[in-house]
């Protein structure tokens, strides 16, 4: 039987609160699905969970098997103060500490020996016993009435946890090696004890989608905990999994509360690698001139998924930002920003019109040209690619295209020197 409960966090009756969990976790970009052993000796299953790890959860995602149930109830549970209500604890004012009686811990209400009421803070607070962490935050609970006593699974997904690769491409005169890390977050004050784990790639819809992609942007920039080298588990591929990239972690981890652990994920080998300047425009018949971009192209011979990638140029960062997943084999294209070195100068001329009978102008041809000059001690490839709109478009002697076109220009640009290239296009926007 299932529930269509909120999700939560399953143990034994007697639940310590803030102590790791043994865990399987399929995680996600976005979410990750528990897979938790539970087990209770008697006919009933308690669950309790602080409340930002309750706040994590998937709606409707509860699954409970193995343990067969006849009811579940969910509520909130007051937080450990409630259960001092009407006992002594140490108030510490003016210097002195003296004993006064918790009345309401909602509101931290007390009573002096004189019989005065008044709201005490927390942090003023002493007690003969040892408090939980969060000791004013309530919990959520779960009651199970169980059909019979015995061991399940609980099933659930959760927004508290999630995974991202990131990339550094490091590059020089000889070359460059692109190698990835693989962050697993966890956002909640519930630590786990993981024993199995796999990490997706890819593109899975699940609800509340929306609050998951806000709750990663919040804890985008957590510091992370890198695994400790004696103990670190290895990222392996498992390959392909309907359109999802499934990698395996080979031993055992644990994943503290409030924290980013960071594993070496891939090295995968660059078959191609290219720097280029270039610039991505559109068509008009103005002159414009300008700074090209930095740009990086390569391809590797694994499948890489999408992530934050860093670039470095002889051990200096020189730029940051993000690929999409990327089959193997497939390319990788970016631009980290202008390069001040490279300048352009585009003139268009006009070199024939045909009209109408009425005088309206149906078809042009223009000649596009580019002029570089590049003030680098080196060659460097400059690279152009420009989109054309129109009825019919014909891009030097290409075939026609229909809508929109895209003429693409290739030019060695020498070290301290200059070069130009031109296309032309024909814009036919007669009726066909």
């Amino acid at each position: 039987m299932k529930t269509a409960l909120p999700a939560v966090l399953a143990v034994a009756s007697a639940l310590a609160l803030g102590h790791a969990h043994a865990a399987d976790l399929r995680i996600y970009p976005s979410f990750s699905e528990v897979r938790q052993p539970v087990s209770s000796t008697t006919n009933t299953l308690n669950i309790n969970l602080p409340q930002d790890t309750w706040d994590s959860i998937l709606v409707g995602s509860l699954d409970l098997d193995g343990l067969a149930f006849t009811q579940a109830i969910q509520k909130q549970e007051p937080n450990w103060l409630a259960s001092l209500e009407g006992k002594t604890v140490y108030l510490k004012r003016d210097g002195e500490l003296e004993p006064v009686t918790l009345v309401r811990a909602r509101d931290l209400l007390v009573k002096d020996a004189q019989g005065r009421y008044f709201n005490a803070r927390y942090e003023d607070l002493q007690f003969d016993v040892l408090p939980p962490v969060n000791a004013q935050r309530p919990t959520q609970s779960v009651t199970y009435t169980l059909a019979r006593p015995g061991q399940g699974t609980l099933g659930y997904l959760t927004r508290a946890v999630t995974w991202q690769p990131r990339y550094t491409l490091k590059a020089s005169s000889a070359g460059a090696q692109l190698g990835a890390l693989a962050d697993i977050r966890n956002t909640t004050e519930q630590p786990y004890e993981v024993q199995n784990t796999e990490l997706y790639a890819g593109d899975v819809n699940v609800q509340n989608q929306q609050e998951a992609a806000y709750m990663m942007r919040d804890v985008a920039m957590a510091a992370p905990v890198m695994a400790e080298s004696g103990a670190a588990p290895k990222i392996e591929s498992q390959g392909e999994l309907r359109g999802l990239y499934r990698y395996a972690l080979t031993t055992p981890f644990t994943l503290p509360a409030n924290s980013v652990v960071t594993l070496p994920f891939l090295t995968p080998k660059l078959t191609t690698f290219e720097r280029y300047v270039g610039l991505n425009t559109y068509f008009g018949t103005e002159t414009r001139e300008g700074n090209l971009n930095r740009f990086y192209r390569f391809k590797a011979d694994q499948r890489l998924p999408a992530g934050p990638i860093t670039v470095r140029e002889d051990g200096r960062i020189v730029g940051q930002t993000n690929i999409s997943e990327t089959r193997e084999g497939g390319t990788v294209d970016f631009t980290l920003g202008e390069d001040p070195d490279v300048v352009y100068t585009r003139s268009v001329q006009t070199t024939a019109q045909v009209k109408d009978a009425k005088g309206n102008v149906t078809k042009t041809t223009y000649r596009v040209t580019y002029a570089f000059e590049s003030s680098k001690d080196r060659v460097v490839r400059a690279e152009v690619a420009e989109r054309i709109g129109g009825r019919i478009i014909i891009i030097d002697s290409a075939a026609p295209v229909r809508s929109q076109g895209t003429a693409n220009l290739k030019v060695d640009v020498p070290a301290k020197g200059k070069a130009s290239k031109s296309f032309t296009v024909v814009v036919d926007n007669s009726a066909s």
